[in-house]
């Protein structure tokens, strides 16, 4: 790339370090998790950079700001930390991003509450956000601006005189026109994202629900070109929007996925509960990921189908999140319900317990062991932007022989379709049904769709991610935004289980 050397600065709502006081006063610093942090950390330890976030404290002091420094440096990049009050928290992330955003781009209306208050801290916010990228970058720099807390970020870096190029990668996913138009700021929103240079999101279905969105909304919006991406202007300026899916970095995965570290864990869960697959279910606590419909549908599964008992047993691992607002916790009591629902019903004595449940964050080698050690994945969340969990478990399956079911309203089955079993997570017995194929599948079958899969998420990782969007947008090369070839959904030829 002629200009691959220009500085890359990201900006997210929080940096990729947890920052906390220790007993003795003393800074403690801890790995961030999630999506994000997973696809880019890799990418910045290579390259270098800049991150700018939230550092999880609401005031951030000289001494803080050193630790900042010191941290990324030992890292390969510089950290930078953007100040928030308890009430901007409040209202701009637990507020519009979470009580709006969230469940609005998620298909969920009935749990958006739509305060007016939490437009305007949104509004605040992503200006403090932008003068601190306006300190920290040149008119050279690229910015790449990530998911739904910030986006209004180009819009009030123009404002503050930035001359350099923006780009905007959305994680979740963009909802359709009936579903946009509830939102009261709509149309600001929409004026905001149309100031970036280059827009990014999961799948080709999100990317058609935003040039719609745009069309209908935005009176001084054209395509003047279709293709990967397409070519838009609103009023004098061009900006392109396309579609290229976020990845794992796979090699990480199998290799740390092959140790006799993480082999041993997979022999200790097979040795507690013997004689019987394992399916595993695995989730951030939240109401998108479909959890007590899932657990619905093994109870479905060992009613209608009496001779699947003692031959499965579910792991289902819950990672706390959110557990000061009363939605989450009220969903937590629902799932434990659920379990000891199905348990009570089914266990049998001598040991078989048809739901083992895990309520905790897991260490590395755990993540690893339970991915390894399951035969069947079972990720059926409501709605989903991607969901790197069915691809982490893929390339964790290293003995090829495990069954991926997959919501087919998850961004990854665009691109896993032909070959997960698809399945519709608000149809409980159809979900069911999927379990109990895949626990009947021949095992030459078995291996001939993990292959694929695994085969298609080595080649299109993190890095071919980064590498597609930074082409696009620094080179402006629109053949450089390519996408993977196996997109189920969109030709058409996925097996739909049950949709």
């Amino acid at each position: 790339m002629a200009r691959a050397r220009e500085r890359l600065i990201v900006v997210s709502n929080r940096l990729p370090f947890v920052f906390r006081r220790g007993a003795r006063g003393e800074w403690e610093v801890e790995p961030g998790t999630g999506g994000l942090v997973t696809a880019l950390l890799p990418v910045l330890r290579h390259r270098g950079g800049t991150w700018i976030g939230w550092p999880g404290l609401a005031e951030v002091s000289r001494e803080l700001a050193a630790k900042l420094e010191a941290v990324g440096e030992g890292s390969g990049y510089r950290l930078r930390g953007v100040q928030l009050t308890a009430e901007e928290v409040r209202d701009f992330y637990e507020g519009f991003s979470n009580q709006i955003i969230w469940p609005l781009f998620h298909d969920l209306t009935s749990l958006c509450n739509f305060d007016p208050p939490y437009w305007r801290i949104y509004c605040a916010v992503n200006r403090k956000f932008a003068k601190v990228v306006r300190e920290a970058s040149e008119a050279g720099d690229f910015i790449w601006v990530h998911d739904y807390h910030l986006m209004n970020v180009a819009a009030d870096l123009r404002t503050l005189g930035s001359k350099a190029r923006t780009g905007f990668f959305l994680h979740i996913p963009f909802p359709p026109i009936d579903i946009f138009l509830k939102l009261p700021w709509r149309l600001e929103l929409l004026e905001a994202l149309l100031q970036f240079d280059l827009i990014g999101l999961q799948t080709p279905r999100d990317r058609r629900n935003f040039v719609q969105c745009a069309r209908a909304l935005v009176k001084d919006f054209e395509v003047e070109g279709r293709g990967q991406v397409v070519v838009a202007r609103a009023g004098s300026r061009k900006l392109r929007i396309g579609s290229v899916p976020i990845s794992i970095d796979y090699n990480a995965f199998m290799r740390q996925a092959s140790t006799a570290e993480v082999a041993g864990k997979c022999e200790e869960l097979h040795a507690l509960l013997p004689k019987r697959k394992l399916i595993l279910g695995l989730d951030r606590l939240d109401y998108t990921k479909g959890i007590p419909q899932r657990l619905k549908a093994f109870h479905s599964l060992f009613a209608r189908y009496p001779d699947m008992r003692e031959r499965v047993s579910l792991i289902q691992v819950v990672v706390p999140s959110r557990e000061d607002i009363a939605e989450y916790r009220g969903l937590k009591l629902e799932i434990e319900q659920l379990a000891g629902k199905i348990n009570g019903s089914f266990v049998r004595p001598g040991g078989w317990v048809p739901v083992w449940y895990v309520y905790r964050s897991l260490t590395r080698t755990e993540l690893l062991s339970y991915y390894r050690a399951a035969d069947i994945a079972l990720i059926t969340p409501l709605k989903d932007g991607m969901n790197l969990v069915a691809k982490e478990y893929c390339a964790c399956n290293i003995e090829e022989e495990g069954v991926l079911i997959l919501s087919s309203f998850a961004g990854a089955a665009a691109e896993l379709g032909r070959d997960a079993l698809l399945v519709n997570p608000y149809d409980i017995e159809g979900v069911a049904d999927a379990v109990r194929r895949a626990f009947r599948m021949e095992k030459a079958e078995r291996q001939a769709r993990m292959r694929r899969m695994r085969r298609h998420i080595r080649e299109y990782d993190v890095f071919w991610w980064v590498d597609a969007f930074l082409r696009a947008a620094i080179t402006k090369d629109l053949s450089a935004f390519p996408q993977p070839e196996d997109r189920a959904l969109e030709k058409g030829t996925g097996e739909l289980v049950s949709l």
